[in-house]
């Protein structure tokens, strides 16, 4: 793995550098992206620095939105991924286009798919490795910066509620509220939900299906989605809502696409879900994982594992 340093060094040595950060992003992916975007034309505002991939930002357009980035663009150009795992994740696929690929990410480095890449597995977010990566090699840190930095910090720890979340997490949240950024503003951004999402979210706990070992389950189907006024981006909003639930210890939503598979989301509250995640063209964290199921078969394959590994979990904690 590559030192903060060596990749700033590496950042020098290009005047066109390509951020690109995972399809169907969540505040770690827009954040991290958009917080390194801005540190850097802060240091180098001769350097042309662009955020790169498809327009998917839904709901979270406000942390940040995409340049028009072209082909051309890319030669002689850096790229750096980051908070994206795997090749497949990448958003826009021009990515291998550049001269030098960089990755920055925090999940399991299952695809070691970059020339350089700085990648910590225990770090909740890829936002809290960018703000290190900044402080570290004495960048700017403004308000700018470090609002998409807090924004992906809070998304991916479950505001702070996931086990990955340590004390130096909390220092480096306090030196980005230090820049006089209105954190109450942007708790507000991530859990507000429209009137169709709210509708949605019980919608999921009445379609909720749970087994006796504790794993859960809802499918949201075309239809429903189209009946309530709410996309499949927005659908995001019900992934957190069984966990509330006290005997629910890990379980699925099963989002449907407009082609007809589905986008699978995984959540536990013990059991190890990532390596079945992986499975099915997915992957993630431990805890919080996401796939992809082409038909209502390969839905109930992945329920069905799930339902093993928290019988298995509930075995081994009797």
């Amino acid at each position: 793995m590559s030192t903060f340093t060596e990749i700033y060094q590496k950042i020098t040595q290009y005047d066109t550098i390509i951020l690109h950060r995972h399809t169907s992003p969540d505040p770690d992916a827009l954040g991290s992206q958009a917080g390194l975007a801005h540190s850097l034309k802060l240091q180098f505002p001769s350097k042309k620095i662009l955020c790169a991939g498809e327009n998917d930002e839904g709901d979270l357009a406000w942390i940040n939105q995409m340049d028009q980035v072209t082909e051309k663009d890319y030669q002689g150009a850096l790229v750096i991924t980051t908070d994206t795992g795997n090749t497949a994740r990448i958003s826009n696929k021009l990515y291998n286009k550049g001269d030098f690929l960089i990755k920055i990410d925090h999940h399991p480095d299952v695809e070691p798919y970059a020339d350089m890449s700085y990648v910590d597995d225990h770090a909740p977010a890829a936002s809290q490795i960018i703000a290190d990566f900044i402080i570290t090699e004495k960048m700017p840190l403004t308000a700018e910066v470090a609002y998409p930095l807090y924004a992906g910090i809070v998304g991916d720890t479950g505001r702070f509620m996931y086990p990955e979340t340590t004390d130096h997490t909390f220092k480096i949240v306090a030196k980005l509220a230090a820049t006089g950024i209105n954190i109450n503003e942007i708790a507000r951004n991530i859990s507000d939900v429209t009137f169709e999402q709210a509708k949605l979210q019980a919608v999921v706990l009445e379609y909720m299906k749970v087994d006796s070992c504790g794993a859960a389950y809802a499918i949201l189907s075309q239809d429903t989605l189209h009946k309530l006024g709410v996309n499949s981006e927005q659908a995001s909003c019900t992934v957190s809502t069984p966990g509330r639930i006290k005997d629910i210890i890990a379980w699925n939503v099963f989002v449907e696409k407009p082609d007809g598979s589905y986008r699978v989301h995984y959540r536990s509250k013990g059991p190890v879900i990532n390596e079945l995640a992986a499975k099915h063209d997915g992957g993630g964290h431990a805890l919080a994982s996401g796939a992809n199921a082409k038909d209502i078969a390969e839905v109930k394959q992945i329920f069905a594992e799930l339902v093993q590994v928290t019988k298995e979990y509930q075995e081994e904690h009797e």
